[in-house]
Parts: structure tokens; C-alpha cells; sequence
């Protein structure tokens, strides 16, 4: 009974840490472009805030079979994107994924993405001696034509694409 009794105390301390820290990382202005029948694929962007230095290092979406990490870079105007293991969220500081060169990439979509739908997320966030804390997100799909918000300057629609 008494290992019981421990156990019980060590499961509490866990759950109010993991509510303590999850509390501690503001996920806003989740969103990402409906998508044509057929398409498989689609990228999603949004805003996170950590209190303390983490990073994220995963995601899962039930509206697909993967969530990848890709970072974008132009290069000679040929826009470039590869998965990456992880994006560092420092300190305080609102990090953008799209404006900071990132977005996460939807692969093997179940069934198209439709516009006022709203897209279930589950980030993987690493933090220092806490290990990975899992907190839910959400982007809302906007329209096939949405435009990025007007901060996020650069215009795509003007520059080749390629995967590696």
C-alpha cells in the first residue's frame, strides 16, 4: 500500500509539472490554405512563445499520416524547403514558424482540407530538464486563395519551389 501511495504522489508532481510548463508556452495563429482533392500535402504556420529556451522538436495531426519540421530558405530564387529535426523557441521571444523561415509540412492527407475547418494539432516541445511536453494547437483552414498575412512579406506565388 505504501508503493501505491508514492506512486500516486510521484504521478501528481508529474501532471502538475507538465500543467505548470504547458502554461508557460502560448501557441497562437495556427493556420493553413485549404487544399484541391487530391492534394496530400499541406503546409501550416503559426506562432508559439515559450517563457523559458526550448525547442520544438515534433508535431501530429489526426488529418494525416505525418507532421514534418521544414525550414525555407530563397535561394537565387529558387525557394528551397527541407525537413528539419528542430526549431529553437528562445527565451520570451514570439517565434513566427513562417516568418522565421519554418512552417510544418501536412504529408499523406486523409481527405482534403476545407475553408472554416479547423485542424487539430499536438506539438512536441523539448525543455530543459523537463524532457518533451506535448501541447495541443490548432490551425483554422483559410481559403485555397488565402494570402499570408500582410507581415509576412516575401511573395511566393512569384518563386519556383523544390523538396529536398
Amino acid at each position: 500500500m505504501r508503493n501505491l501511495n508514492r506512486f500516486g504522489w510521484f504521478v501528481a508532481a508529474l501532471l502538475i509539472s507538465y500543467t505548470s510548463f504547458a502554461g508557460d508556452i502560448e501557441v497562437s495563429g495556427g493556420w493553413i490554405r485549404a487544399t484541391a482533392p487530391g492534394q496530400n500535402q499541406g503546409g501550416a504556420d503559426l506562432s508559439i512563445i515559450s517563457k523559458q529556451s526550448a525547442k520544438l522538436v515534433g508535431a501530429t495531426s489526426p488529418v494525416c499520416k505525418a507532421v514534418q519540421l521544414h525550414s525555407m530558405k530563397n535561394m537565387n530564387g529558387l525557394m528551397k524547403m527541407r525537413e528539419v529535426k528542430a526549431i529553437e523557441l528562445p527565451a520570451g521571444k514570439r517565434v513566427n514558424l513562417r516568418e522565421s523561415g519554418y512552417h510544418l509540412m501536412l504529408i499523406g492527407l486523409i481527405a482534403p482540407l476545407k475553408e472554416g475547418e479547423t485542424v487539430p494539432l499536438t506539438l512536441s516541445i523539448e525543455v530543459p530538464n523537463q524532457g518533451i511536453v506535448k501541447i495541443d494547437a490548432s490551425a483554422e483552414v483559410k481559403s485555397i486563395t488565402a494570402a499570408m498575412p500582410a507581415s509576412q512579406g516575401e511573395d511566393h506565388h512569384q518563386m519556383q519551389m523544390q523538396m529536398k
